[in-house]
């Protein structure tokens, strides 16, 4: 396994990637209840992202508005590893489902993706995030400034597909 300094970041969203509300479940996927919230996700995406992890292909970091909730309540129902590292808007209530601005500031997720940036210069980063889409305007000159970041923006309802986890690991 490489070093940690060596491994990319991965830096992963819940809801819209690891959870796509769905009525009907595809066949094999799972649901559960967490902070009251219902989560619909499908295990064999969140078997790959594991096994990315596990393997030193990446390193798994949590950059979702349910903080520190994302490993305490859904990693280990989800079969993701636990003890991830998070980082969370300053004040942010461990719920999930929170708003994507912080006041005046802008998007927070892309402050907390540029902290990591700039702390991990040498790095690359793969960032799934179902929001990278709408927040484009915002985030598209930094990442124009940063060729070392992939993003990867799955459809809300659909959450993440294997097609983007081949994706990120031919990227990788």
């Amino acid at each position: 396994m490489s070093s940690t300094r060596d491994r990319p970041i991965l830096l992963l969203d819940v809801d819209g990637v690891l959870n796509a509300p769905r009525r009907d479940l595809p066949e094999g996927w799972a649901r559960g209840t967490f902070n009251g919230f219902l989560l619909s996700w499908d295990p064999t995406v969140t078997a790959r992202l594991r096994e990315l992890h596990e393997s030193g292909r990446v390193e798994i970091q949590w950059l979702t508005t349910w903080a520190g909730d994302a490993d305490r309540l859904l990693a280990g129902p989800m079969g993701l590893p636990r003890g991830l590292r998070t980082h969370a808007r300053a004040g942010a209530a461990p719920t999930g489902f929170l708003g994507a601005l912080d006041g005046a500031s802008g998007w927070w997720k892309l402050a907390m993706a540029r902290e990591v940036a700039e702390a991990e210069p040498d790095r690359r980063i793969v960032w799934i995030d179902d929001d990278l889409a709408e927040q484009a305007d915002d985030t598209g000159d930094w990442l124009a400034a940063h060729p070392h970041v992939l993003v990867v923006a799955p459809d809300r309802a659909v959450g993440l597909t294997h097609a983007q986890l081949d994706a990120i690991e031919a990227w990788l």
